[in-house]
């Protein structure tokens, strides 16, 4: 694999454990794709750093557990939102 592959691969996971954020919110902290984000924690990082591999993975079943609180706090806030301009 590239350097600079795996030196991203490290960077986002770094980042992910730091700050619990999702994949997402990595993306665009690093400005690069959410797929791009996807592979490289998910897939590359495991032949890369497996210790970091594994905390990240903690992270993200994490934030997929409670994916669906998050959308439906965001869904109550957005209407919440439309009827205080109203």
């Amino acid at each position: 694999m590239w350097e600079y592959i795996e030196e991203r691969a490290r960077k986002c996971a770094e980042y992910i454990v730091a700050t619990g954020c999702t994949v997402r919110a990595c993306s665009a902290h690093f400005s690069i794709s959410k797929s791009t984000v996807h592979k490289d924690v998910s897939e590359r990082l495991k032949y890369v750093d497996n210790d970091l591999y594994e905390r990240v993975r903690e992270v993200l079943e994490v934030n997929l557990s409670e994916r669906h609180i998050r959308g439906g706090i965001a869904t109550r806030e957005k209407y919440i939102g439309k009827m205080h301009k109203e």
